[in-house]
C-alpha cells in the first residue's frame, strides 16, 4: 500500500476504478457542459471516508476544470469571470468562517428547483445576468460548495443563461469552477484537513481527468449549438431530479 502511495482508505482496485471514472466523468462534462463532477461526487461518496469526500473531490475538480479551461481559454468570457471572482472570494471567506452544516434536504431541493427553472423557465431578467447578478451567484454558490460540494450544475445552469455558444459555455463554466474549487481547497487546507496523504491519488485523478477532457472536447466539436443545449438541458434536468429524490429521502418522505 505504501509503495502505491495510496491513503489507507483506498485499495489498489478501488483506486483504479475511481481513476477510470475520472476519465469518464471529465469526458461527460467537456462534451455536455456539466454533470461529470456531480456524478463523480456521488460515486466517491460510496467509498471514501465522509470527512474526505468534499475536500478531495474539490481538489480533483480544481485540476479537471483547470485543464478544461486551459484547453478552451480562447473561448472564456473574461467579463463574466471578472464579476465572478470577487463573489468567489467573499463566499469562500464567509463559508470558511462559519463551516456549518446546512440541512441537506433544504439545499438539495433549493438547488434542484432553481436548476429546473434555469433550464425550462422564462429567461432570467437582464439585471440578474449583470455583473452584480454574477457576483451574487458566485458568492452564494461558493458558500454552498464548501458544505455540499454539488453546486456545479447550478453554476452551469447560470452560465447557460448568458451564452448560447457551446464552447463559450463550457470554457466560461470551467474557469468559474476553477476559481471556486481553488478557494475550497484553500479553506479546507487552512481548516486542517490532512490532504498530503491524498495528493498522489488526487494527482492521478487529475491526470485521468485531463485525458477525459481531451476526449470530451473532441465530441463537443462535433455537436451543434442546438444539440448541445438540448443535451445540456436534459442532463441538468436529470441531475436536478436526482437532487429532489435525495431531498425526499433525506426528509423521510418515503
Amino acid at each position: 500500500m505504501e509503495l502505491l502511495y495510496l491513503p489507507d482508505a483506498l485499495s489498489p482496485a478501488l483506486a483504479g476504478l475511481l481513476l477510470a471514472t475520472s476519465v469518464l466523468t471529465s469526458m461527460i462534462t467537456a462534451a455536455l457542459g456539466a454533470g461529470g463532477g456531480a456524478l463523480l461526487l456521488a460515486l466517491m461518496a460510496l467509498w471514501l471516508p465522509p470527512a474526505a469526500i468534499i475536500p478531495v473531490h474539490g481538489l480533483i475538480q480544481l485540476g479537471s476544470n483547470a485543464g478544461r479551461a486551459g484547453l478552451t481559454w480562447r473561448h472564456i468570457d473574461w467579463k463574466v469571470i471578472a464579476a465572478f471572482l470577487p463573489g468567489v472570494v467573499l463566499g469562500g471567506l464567509t463559508g470558511g468562517l462559519l463551516l456549518v452544516h446546512l440541512p441537506a434536504a433544504i439545499w438539495q431541493m433549493t438547488i434542484a428547483l432553481f436548476i429546473l427553472y434555469l433550464c425550462w423557465g422564462p429567461a432570467l431578467p437582464k439585471a440578474i445576468l449583470s455583473p452584480m447578478g454574477t457576483f451574487l451567484a458566485a458568492l452564494a454558490t461558493t458558500f454552498l460548495t464548501l458544505f455540499v460540494g454539488a453546486t456545479g450544475p447550478l453554476v452551469a445552469a447560470f452560465v447557460k443563461q448568458i451564452h448560447t455558444d457551446r464552447f463559450r459555455t463550457v470554457a466560461t463554466f470551467a474557469c468559474a469552477m476553477t476559481l471556486q474549487h481553488s478557494v475550497k481547497g484553500l479553506v479546507f487546507g487552512l481548516a486542517g484537513f490532512a490532504l498530503h496523504e491524498w495528493l498522489p491519488f488526487i494527482a492521478g485523478m487529475i491526470a485521468c481527468g485531463f485525458l477525459g477532457t481531451w476526449l470530451g472536447l473532441r465530441v463537443l466539436s462535433r455537436l451543434s449549438n442546438l444539440h448541445f443545449r438540448q443535451f445540456f438541458n436534459i442532463l441538468l434536468t436529470l441531475l436536478a431530479l436526482r437532487l429532489l429524490w435525495q431531498a425526499a429521502r433525506t426528509a423521510g418522505w418515503f
